[in-house]
């Protein structure tokens, strides 16, 4: 009876989780412009929201070293290649890609594994007053 307890206990906490993670999407598709959905207004010119958005997380990019790969084509190959190579050298990765392919969680990885739908759900929550005042652009995947 205790493992059968458990066992739904556990079953439902995972449809929690993955309620929370379908609203936080619906959440982030349905509210922030997307160049599919909204055209050029979508496009900002500046860096006035990606530097806001770092000072509401206290510049989190003055504290560690990092690669931005910029380009036309080869960034996502790019991004991985050098991960896998400092990773494989010793040193703790983070990689953002996208879009994505299948789920959400393939655009973040931590030395090589993606992030848990909670770990999303998680963000975007401490993320919302900020992200409903900037309405910063947003790319979702085909």
């Amino acid at each position: 009876m205790w493992l059968f307890l458990f066992i739904n206990s556990h079953l439902f906490s995972q449809l929690m989780i993955e309620k929370g993670y379908q609203e936080t999407l619906s959440f982030l598709y349905d509210n922030l412009p997307m160049f599919q959905r909204v055209g050029a207004i979508a496009y900002k010119r500046d860096l006035s929201n990606t530097l806001q958005l770092c000072a509401s997380l206290s510049n989190p990019q003055n504290s560690f070293k990092s690669i931005h790969v910029a380009g036309t084509n080869g960034k996502g190959s790019s991004s991985h290649f050098i991960a896998s190579i400092l990773q494989h050298a010793g040193y703790k990765t983070g990689l953002y890609t996208s879009p994505h392919l299948k789920d959400f969680t393939e655009r973040i990885k931590i030395n090589g594994i993606h992030v848990n739908k909670g770990f999303v759900v998680d963000f975007v929550n401490r993320m919302r007053s900020t992200i409903d005042q900037l309405k910063p652009s947003f790319l979702r995947s085909p």
